[in-house]
């Protein structure tokens, strides 16, 4: 096994450089005992968005098990954008894996997805139909100002327009696109009874530290073998596993709105490679000073940075909780 790497060959910032080899080595290994000894399952399903998180989790499960006990699944909605389907495909041919594509847009329809999401929206843009395009974005926090959530649409003519989003709107809005990822999971928990395979769980160590999941949606998972992983990792592991460079090379998004929409659009303070700094950073006891000099801004936007990342963890804490019981563990072990 090689030493780690020094020449940081994938373009890691060196604070994140890591033994690629053996890091896939241990996770891999690591699968196959989890899978084995505590979940007792015989192959894992996956949901394949066309992103470099779940592409990386479908190649590290096929080098687990061989590509013969890994599902894959493409789950396409209305305001899904043509290219995660397409690249999800892509990744499934790669690994050679069966998979399904099931379009999930009439499920949604029919629960009210689109009708209470439109609704919200017409509260602030009453001329709004749903032949518009819409999302929301993160604004003021980096300029000294509370965080607050603002309200983007664009009408079929590309004329756009963005309006301060009301707490109601803003929490009608999110609540209605969540049923997106839970319709997704109990997709995957259907095909998962169906084969007797576990359900893998895609979050890099960002989004799991940060809190940007959905509970009981994609943040419900039997396995998530990539939470330790900061977000640069997981590209440089994708380059690593030898991915196609279409998804190498993917934007993050958080592909739920119909407008396109970066994930620090939506949530984030800095883009991922400035915001996996700044968690690592914090982490190792390092100063906002010290991540000022780091990343080349202020020492008012690092001191919010590392605020917002206290925040959110904070905020988001009830996410990772489990049902909460009035008498503890009430199972004899």
């Amino acid at each position: 096994m090689e030493k780690i790497m020094t020449d940081n060959t994938y373009g890691v910032d060196p604070v994140l450089n890591i033994d690629f080899n053996l890091e896939v080595e241990k996770i891999t290994q690591k699968m196959r005992e989890i899978l084995s000894k505590n979940l007792h399952r015989r192959g894992f399903v996956i949901a394949m968005s066309g992103g470099i998180d779940s592409s990386v989790c479908a190649a590290l499960a096929v080098k687990a098990l061989g590509k013969k006990k890994v599902f894959g699944l493409l789950m396409p909605e209305t305001d899904s954008s043509s290219s995660s389907g397409d690249l999800g495909s892509l990744l499934a041919n790669h690994l050679d894996i069966e998979h399904t594509v099931n379009n999930i847009a009439p499920t949604l329809e029919a629960i009210g997805c689109y009708q209470w999401r439109d609704d919200a929206i017409r509260q602030v843009f009453p001329e709004y139909t749903h032949e518009w395009k819409n999302k929301i974005v993160i604004v003021g926090g980096l300029n000294g100002q509370i965080n607050h959530y603002n309200l983007v649409v664009e009408n079929p003519h590309g004329d756009r327009f963005e309006e301060m989003l009301p707490l109601k709107s803003y929490l009608t809005i999110v609540a209605a696109t969540n049923h997106k990822q839970r319709i997704r999971k109990a997709l995957e928990y259907f095909h998962a009874d169906r084969l007797n395979y576990a359900v893998i769980g895609t979050p890099n160590r960002l989004e799991y530290d940060q809190g940007f999941f959905v509970k009981n949606g994609d943040g419900a998972a039997d396995i998530k073998p990539i939470s330790h992983l900061y977000k640069s990792q997981v590209y440089a592991m994708a380059k690593h596993l030898g991915l196609p460079d279409e998804i190498c090379n993917t934007t993050p998004t958080t592909d739920t709105y119909s407008l396109e929409q970066g994930q620090d659009e939506f949530y984030f303070a800095l883009p991922y490679a400035k915001m996996d700094i700044a968690i690592w950073y914090i982490n190792h006891g390092k100063t906002s000073d010290e991540l000022s000099k780091k990343l080349d801004i202020s020492g008012d936007q690092a001191s919010f940075i590392y605020k917002d990342i206290l925040a959110k963890r904070k905020t988001t804490q009830y996410l990772h909780l489990e049902p909460q019981l009035i008498e503890g563990n009430i199972i004899p072990i």
